[in-house]
């Protein structure tokens, strides 16, 4: 008998295995409670939505009286990355249904912008049914100024968004056998490829574009959030062996992530300054350690990444987005639950699920922060003069999204489950 067999055997004997099974049984109830609650919930919402055509979800919810914002710029946003997210959760979640009509606009939208630009994915959209073509960025009427407005951010498309988008396309592509979802992820990556690719310094990719359609403004610094994004989808189409050169891209991407590993001594700075050579060291974020730790091939090095976290972001109960450690990011404590569980640290992944579980609001979704706010140390956009981008206590998709990840153990960056 083998000594962990004898060892079990004993445990079993003293009474202490029947502890240690309950004990780990009651963990796995929580994760399948906390999976079956959130993908209920995102499936709600689509199904809230009338009519079985394309439809964008609001990132705030506002369900049972929870969670309204007074900001009218966030009031119906639905923003890309999110939406990508809910795609990618409600695939995992077995509800491939509601999942292609939240897939049907990202589709429409990476075929037809308003510029007349194929694979020009905005940030942000408006919520609701999606009955118009191309479809337009979100934006708003401003009573007391009697006009539209639109915001400069939401109109722009970030590299980041562009990509999580087109995995969303490659997941549906996946579920469904229909080639058309990795076409459209190929015209999405085409765009990021043409515009935002940087060979300075570590080379990579940059940021993106902000503004408006007249006066875009280029987003010259790099992120290795960004980066890690393309690693996945580039790596995604050539495996899929869908038309275009990947292997370069690809490449490029990784390419960066090595530089800034090389660079960060035992973890990922966020990425170089506007310059797009100088590393940033202004700050630290938590999803530039932890997202790079579910790819494909990720070397085992990285793994120091995770140890790094766990000391700079580490809170009571999970994380924080940067290393100020004033509060609990729960969409990053519920990617972190996630890389726990592809390393095999399943009671550390369980251990942060029962957290993440305390954050579900009344309407389903997940808080954003378990504090009233908290700090990035980043800023909103090239205009902005300090650090200005917070998370705030509200009821938010993409937290929900992760969360389902993370619950029902789901890698987005390779459409398979994790163990």
């Amino acid at each position: 008998m083998k000594r962990k067999s004898r060892l079990a055997a004993w445990l079993l004997a003293t009474g202490l295995g029947t502890l240690a099974v309950s004990t780990s049984a009651r963990a796995e109830d929580g994760a399948a409670a906390l999976a079956g609650k959130t993908c209920g919930t995102l499936e709600s919402r689509v199904a809230e939505i009338p009519g079985s055509g394309p439809v964008f979800l609001r990132s705030y919810d506002s369900s049972f009286g929870v969670g309204q914002t007074s900001e009218l710029p966030l009031r119906e946003a639905a923003f890309t990355y999110d939406n990508a997210l809910a795609v990618i959760a409600l695939v995992a979640c077995g509800k491939t249904e509601p999942a292609l009509r939240i897939g049907e606009s990202l589709l429409s939208a990476a075929t037809l912008d308003r510029a007349r630009r194929q694979g020009r994915l905005r940030n942000t959209y408006r919520a609701g049914a999606q009955t118009q073509k191309p479809i337009p960025p979100n934006g708003w009427w401003d009573v007391t100024a009697n006009r539209w407005f639109e915001d400069a951010y939401q109109v722009g498309s970030a590299t980041g968004n562009v990509a999580w988008a087109g995995l969303a396309l490659m997941t549906l592509g996946q579920a469904t056998g229909e080639e058309r979802f990795r076409n459209g992820a190929a015209e999405l990556a085409r765009w990021v490829v043409a515009n935002t690719a940087d060979p300075h310094g570590p080379g990579g990719f940059n940021g993106g574009v902000q503004g408006f359609d007249d006066k875009p403004q280029a987003l010259t610094w790099k992120a290795t959030e960004h980066n890690t994004d393309l690693v996945a989808l580039f790596g995604w189409l050539e495996r899929s062996g869908t038309a275009g050169d990947w292997a370069g891209p690809e490449k490029a991407a990784r390419g960066f992530l090595d530089r800034m590993w090389a660079d960060g001594g035992g973890h990922f700075p966020t990425g170089t300054a506007p310059d797009g050579v100088t590393v940033n060291r202004a700050t630290s974020g938590l999803d530039a350690q932890l997202w790079p730790l579910l790819l494909r091939g990720a070397p085992e090095a990285w793994r120091a990444a995770l140890d790094y976290a766990e000391k700079a972001h580490g809170v009571d109960g999970g994380f924080d987005f940067n290393d100020d450690r004033d509060g609990m990011w729960v969409e990053g404590t519920a990617q972190a639950a996630l890389v726990y569980r592809l390393l095999g640290r399943s009671e550390d992944a369980q251990r942060l699920l029962a957290e993440v579980a305390k954050e579900v609001s009344r309407g389903g979704h997940v808080w954003a922060t378990r504090e009233d706010s908290i700090t990035t140390g980043l800023a909103i956009g090239p205009d902005s003069t300090t650090d200005d981008f917070r998370y705030y206590r509200r009821p938010h998709l993409a937290v929900t999204a992760w969360t389902v990840l993370a619950a029902v153990g789901w890698n987005p960056f390779t459409g398979e489950r994790v163990k």
